[in-house]
C-alpha cells in the first residue's frame, strides 16, 4: 500500500498492474465449518449457472433464466407465480409462515448491462473461475445477490416442507426483469399490476453489506436510502452559419461552456440523515483529528472544501459528492447534421440524481443558476423520487449484529447509495427497503469499479461468507421455534 500524506484521511490502495484484484496478504479470513462449506459450494454453482444466462438488457432475454429459477423454487416446495409484462418474466415465490409478523421480501433482478467483449480477458458469460475470483457479467450487479437469495429461499422452503423449521412470517422472493432499464417490466410492473404478490413489511435487495477498507478499518455500508432519478435535456441555441466562419454565438460552444460550469465544482450540499449517520459511523472507527473532522463533511458551507482537502482519491471524492449533493451527468450529446454547417441548436441528455427530499425542479434550478447568462433551456423528461428509511429498526440492527458476529473487526454503518434499485418501486407499497447483499472483500478490491465494468468478478471466499450472513439474517428474522444446523 502506498504511503499516506498526513493531510489526507482517505487514500485508496492501487490495484495490481494486471488490473485484477489480488487476494494474498489483503485477503480476509473466511474459514467456515466443513458442513457449511459443503452447502456454500452449492450456492457457488448456483451463481455460475445464473451467470451463464445472457440476460443483457436491452433486450433482457430473461426467459430461460426465469425458467431455471422457477423450477428450483418449485422443486424446493415454495409456492410460485409468474407474471409477465410484454413477454418479460417475473418470478415470485412464497414460503408460508404462521402470520406472526409482516412478510419479508427478498429480491434480485435477472437482467444485466451490456458488455464490450473485446475489453474482457475472459468470456463474460462463461462463469470462469480464476484463483479466488469468479468472473461474469452480473457477478456483482446483481446475480451474486440473486443466487444467494434463491439459495436461501430454497433452503428455507425445504426446511419448512420437511418440518425442520416454522416461519413466524412469510418469506417472499421476487426475481425480476428490467431493473437496468428502469424497472418498467419488473418491480414497477409488479407494484402497479400485482401488488398483493409482493406486499411485505420489509425488503432486502441490492446494494450494501459489502466491505470497504477505510485506512485499515473494514466498514460495511448497509443501504438505507437511495437517490432519485431525473432524466433531463439541456439545450442551447445560437446563430447557424458556414463552418468556415466560426463566430461567438455558436450553439455547440454555448453548450460546452454550460457543461464546463456544471463540471467545475459540485452542486450545493444537501446532507440527509443517512449520510450524517454514515459519516459519524466511519468517524467512530478513527481517532484524533479524523474522528472530529469526518462528520464536518456534511456541512453545506465547509464540506466541499474539506472533501478536497481530506480525500486524495478522485473516485472516492466523487462517491462522497454523489451522496451529499444532486448530480448531473451529461451522457448523450447531439448537434448538427453536416460537418460544414454550424448548427443553430445543440442538446445533451443528462442522467440527473437527486438526494432524498430534493426534486427535479430543485435540480433544474441549481443547473440554471450555475449556467446563468448562457442561452440554455432545460427540459425535465422523467422523475423518480429518492427514498430514505430509518436505520433505527430491528431488521437493520439484526443485519449489524450478524456482520459483527461474522467479522468482529468489522464496522456496519448506514449508507445512502447514489444509484437506483428496485427498492424505489417496492417502497411505494409502504415496505421498509434495505440494500444488504453481504460480501467480504480484500482490502484492495474496488467494488464500484467492478459494477458495470470490464472483467466484472466476485471474490469467492467473501461470497461464501456473505451467503452465511444473509442466511442467518433471513432465517433469524423469519423463524421461531426449532432451528437447524444451517443456523450455525
Amino acid at each position: 500500500m502506498r504511503s499516506r500524506s498526513p493531510i489526507f484521511i482517505f487514500q485508496r490502495a492501487p490495484a495490481d498492474s494486471s488490473g485484477a484484484d489480488s487476494g494474498g496478504s489483503n485477503s480476509v479470513s473466511t474459514e467456515a465449518t466443513p458442513e457449511w462449506g459443503a452447502v456454500a459450494e452449492e450456492a457457488v454453482e448456483e451463481l455460475r449457472t445464473l451467470l451463464r444466462f445472457e440476460t443483457v438488457n436491452p433486450p433482457g432475454n430473461e426467459g430461460a433464466c426465469a425458467d431455471y429459477i422457477e423450477s428450483r423454487l418449485r422443486e424446493a416446495g415454495a409456492e410460485v407465480e409468474r407474471f409477465e409484462s410484454e413477454g418479460r418474466p417475473n418470478v415470485v415465490a412464497r414460503v408460508r409462515g404462521t402470520g406472526g409478523g409482516e412478510p419479508l421480501l427478498l429480491t434480485g433482478h435477472m437482467d444485466v448491462v451490456p458488455v464490450e467483449r473485446e475489453c474482457w480477458t475472459v468470456d463474460p458469460f462463461a462463469a470462469e473461475i480464476q484463483g479466488e475470483f469468479l468472473y461474469g457479467r452480473g457477478a456483482l450487479d446483481m446475480k451474486g445477490m440473486l443466487a444467494m437469495s434463491l439459495w436461501v429461499t430454497c433452503r428455507l422452503a425445504q426446511e419448512v416442507t420437511s418440518g425442520q423449521r416454522v416461519l413466524d412470517r412469510d418469506l417472499i422472493f421476487a426475481a425480476v426483469s428490467d431493473e437496468e432499464a428502469g424497472c418498467r417490466h419488473g418491480s414497477r410492473f409488479l407494484v402497479e399490476e400485482h401488488p398483493e404478490s409482493v406486499r411485505a413489511g420489509w425488503m432486502i435487495g441490492e446494494f450494501g453489506g459489502f466491505s470497504m477498507e477505510v485506512q485499515g478499518e473494514r466498514v460495511y455500508p448497509i443501504q438505507v436510502a437511495e437517490k432519485g432519478i431525473v432524466r433531463l435535456a439541456i439545450r442551447t441555441t445560437g446563430a447557424p452559419g458556414h463552418g468556415s466562419v466560426p463566430h461567438e454565438d455558436m450553439a455547440v460552444v454555448h453548450l460546452a461552456r454550460a457543461l464546463d460550469r456544471i463540471a467545475q465544482r459540485p452542486l450545493p450540499w444537501h446532507p440527509t440523515r443517512a449520510v450524517r449517520v454514515f459519516l459519524q459511523g466511519i468517524a467512530s472507527t478513527r481517532s484524533g483529528m479524523a474522528r472530529w473532522v469526518l462528520p464536518k463533511l456534511a456541512s453545506p458551507r465547509w464540506g466541499p472544501l474539506l472533501l478536497r482537502t481530506l480525500i486524495a482519491d478522485e473516485r472516492l471524492r466523487a462517491s462522497f459528492t454523489a451522496m451529499l449533493s444532486n448530480t448531473c451527468s451529461p451522457n448523450l450529446i447531439s448537434a448538427g447534421e453536416k460537418i460544414n454547417v454550424i448548427p443553430g441548436r445543440a442538446e445533451v441528455r443528462c442522467d440527473g440524481r437527486t438526494v432524498p427530499g430534493q426534486t427535479a425542479a430543485d435540480l433544474k434550478r441549481e443547473l440554471l443558476e450555475r449556467c446563468a447568462g448562457l442561452p440554455i433551456e432545460i427540459e425535465i423528461e422523467e422523475e423518480v423520487p429518492g427514498r430514505e428509511n430509518d436505520h433505527e429498526c430491528p431488521l437493520f440492527e439484526q443485519m449489524c449484529a450478524e456482520i459483527r458476529e461474522a467479522d468482529p473487526e468489522g464496522h456496519p454503518v448506514a449508507y445512502l447509495m447514489p444509484g437506483f434499485t428496485d427498492g424505489t418501486y417496492f417502497g411505494r407499497l409502504g415496505m421498509r427497503c434495505y440494500g444488504f447483499s453481504p460480501l467480504q472483500l480484500p482490502a484492495d478490491f474496488r467494488f464500484w469499479d467492478g459494477v458495470h465494468g470490464h472483467d466484472e468478478r466476485t471474490y469467492l471466499p467473501g461470497y461464501r461468507w456473505g451467503l452465511r450472513v444473509l442466511f442467518r439474517v433471513v432465517a433469524g428474522w423469519c423463524t421461531r421455534g426449532k432451528g437447524t444446523e444451517s443456523d450455525a
